[in-house]
């Protein structure tokens, strides 16, 4: 991951440069962790560059704000706009589009409201995860830490602070040498990755769980199971346990950044023979197609990155 190509930064109705984007320490969101966001690639497609399922990505960020009370000031048309005319001003193509809305300089103390400020950052982006590694499929861990629950916090929401979780969760996995860990919630159930869902294979069949066991619903997750069920493969979503998940046939995870990536080992437990995956293959065959724009029945998960008339600018 690197900010080499990125030039300009979208912040409240402006397109600025780089060093010109900045936020006053005082900044609420800075201190409290009260702000929403998202993670959106866009993809070189056969058709020129595109971004994957720009509007389900906004729509969650909208439903996230408002949990929070925050007042975004722009509509999804709009934030589409600006999306599209920076990656155009940062001549980006294959990216990472990162756009946030927080609570800025106002006051500070728990009870305060302050001004909602939104900005949107892209930079080039080529792989999450190791190629080699992706392919040879990841060694997790089940992580020591557990996923909050929705009476704690609103799972369902992609916000800022919610991720210090993620965050213990992957540095304790790394110190132990893992590639990725894995979040029991409250219950002792599989919750999700880090920073994905998860799916099972067991007997040809899907399985994945949902909000119940206090995980984000990915747009990868569902991209996945939208393909899975179009390829003929049944899907159940249910509450998944770890012997689930021990006895499964293959098992990967799901999420912006990583895409689809198989499991390979659970702690010192293989999954399946810990090398064919033909169900998890044929998914990631077809989503790569549908990334890359070589699938037209897809055609509509991508936003064609054009030109079009500056918004805020």
């Amino acid at each position: 991951m690197s900010f080499e190509k990125t030039k300009w930064v979208w912040h409240n109705g402006r397109q600025l440069k780089w060093d010109e984007a900045q936020i006053h320490v005082s900044a609420y969101g800075l201190h409290y962790g009260t702000g929403v966001f998202e993670g959106i690639r866009a993809y070189k497609t056969t058709e020129g560059p595109a971004i994957f399922r720009l509007q389900e990505h906004l729509e969650r960020m909208y439903a996230s704000a408002k949990i929070y009370n925050l007042d975004i000031p722009y509509t999804s048309e709009e934030f589409t706009e600006v999306i599209k005319e920076n990656l155009i001003l940062n001549g980006l193509e294959n990216c990472y589009i990162r756009p946030l809305a927080f609570s800025d300089s106002g006051s500070l103390g728990i009870r305060a409201i302050c001004p909602t400020s939104v900005t949107v950052i892209a930079w080039e982006w080529a792989n999450a995860l190791d190629p080699e590694k992706k392919a040879a499929g990841l060694h997790v861990t089940v992580s020591p830490w557990r996923k909050f629950h929705s009476s704690m916090l609103p799972t369902t929401a992609k916000s800022s602070g919610q991720y210090l979780n993620s965050i213990l969760a992957v540095r304790e996995a790394a110190s132990r040498g893992f590639d990725e860990a894995l979040l029991l919630d409250v219950n002792g159930n599989l919750a999700e990755g880090a920073v994905e869902n998860i799916f099972l294979v067991r007997d040809g069949k899907l399985l994945t769980n949902d909000e119940k066991s206090s995980i984000l619903l990915g747009i990868t997750r569902d991209s996945v199971i939208q393909i899975a069920r179009n390829l003929g493969v049944e899907v159940e979503v249910r509450a998944l346990t770890l012997d689930d998940l021990f006895s499964a046939d293959e098992a990967f995870l799901t999420g912006t950044a990583v895409e689809i990536a198989p499991i390979r080992m659970v702690d010192e437990k293989k999954i399946g023979d810990g090398k064919t995956r033909p169900i998890t293959g044929r998914i990631q065959k077809e989503f790569i197609d549908i990334i890359n724009g070589r699938n037209l029945n897809y055609r509509h998960w991508l936003t064609p990155l054009h030109k079009s008339a500056k918004v805020g600018a």
